[in-house]
């Protein structure tokens, strides 16, 4: 089962840490946050050359924020530091209020711009120049791109049926936040594998990002999850995803109850179609060091 873990920690020398226990633990990934240290790119370049084999992945980087030509020489740049494969760089367009209310920009077409978006970035990972001529971008590369020491996987936060359609066309899948179970069986999964299949491409990849408390009484976990994650059920991107899957708010998609229940619910999402399960742990209780050891125990003991 490959499960990972959310990254970052309050110093470049904490997150290398970080790896270098979560690939002894087994672990499969750790999956950062764009605001992780400002811009989790050099941390995890650092990381990247003190571990050997866990996949290091972003989650996700903003496209708004950086040009496709500039986020592909990033991403060369880490996994040349990195000195080894296993860097998955994992974009998405964000949502409206942060794109025009912190940012300032439009924010009117975020399916058309990642799709553009894509189609550049796609191509110079592989090692190609790219040439296009659309609403949002105009690109000619040649000579303006570094080609990757390694391969570079490519994950979209596809919610919606354009960008699964996308993600499933022109990259290896869909990194998701707040998808439950229902929700990938029943929209997530089929979508994404018919547009892979269309375009001849292998079965794409799901990260099923969520929140997990092993804990004895689900409701107060439950109760602790709505308050720390409300935010997530009022941006539409996400409202969208957790109405799909029938969750009347994050608390509902969480995966929250003790180990047999928690193992059975990361078995449901590998069932609906997860090929990954990020998992975010939480605090829960007074004791908060022993509930997320708790909670990385029973995970570390299912990656086992």
């Amino acid at each position: 089962m490959r499960i990972g873990l959310s990254g970052g920690a309050a110093s470049v020398e904490r997150m290398i840490e970080q790896a270098v226990r979560a690939e002894d633990d087994g672990f499969s990934a750790l999956w950062y946050a764009s605001a992780v240290g400002g811009d989790p790119l050099v941390a995890m370049a650092l990381a990247g050359r003190e571990t050997s084999r866990i996949e290091l992945g972003t989650s996700v980087l903003q496209t708004y924020t950086a040009h496709p030509v500039l986020q592909a020489n990033r991403a060369a740049s880490v996994v040349g530091a990195m000195g080894r494969p296993g860097f998955t760089l994992g974009i998405g367009p964000s949502h409206r209020p942060v794109i025009e209310d912190a940012y300032g920009l439009s924010y009117a077409h975020p399916g058309r711009l990642t799709e553009e978006y894509v189609r550049v970035l796609a191509p110079l990972l592989a090692g190609d120049d790219v040439h296009v001529d659309g609403e949002d971008f105009s690109v000619r590369s040649a000579g303006r791109a570094v080609a990757p020491a390694h391969r570079v996987g490519v994950l979209v936060a596809a919610l919606a049926p354009r960008l699964l359609r996308v993600a499933g066309e022109l990259t290896d899948g869909t990194i998701l936040w707040m998808g439950n179970a229902k929700a990938i069986s029943s929209h997530v999964a089929p979508r994404l594998a018919a547009a892979a299949e269309a375009a001849g491409r292998p079965v794409p990849r799901i990260v099923a990002g969520l929140p997990v408390a092993v804990v004895d009484d689900e409701a107060e976990g439950r109760h602790v999850a709505a308050s720390l994650f409300a935010g997530y059920g009022e941006l539409p991107n996400y409202r969208r995803l957790l109405d799909i899957g029938g969750a009347a708010g994050p608390a509902d998609a969480a995966l929250v109850g003790d180990e047999a229940s928690v193992t059975a619910q990361i078995e449901e999402l590998v069932a609906a179609g997860a090929t990954d399960v990020w998992a975010a742990p939480f605090p829960v209780g007074d004791d908060r060091r022993a509930s997320r050891r708790r909670t990385r125990d029973l995970l570390a003991t299912l990656v086992a």
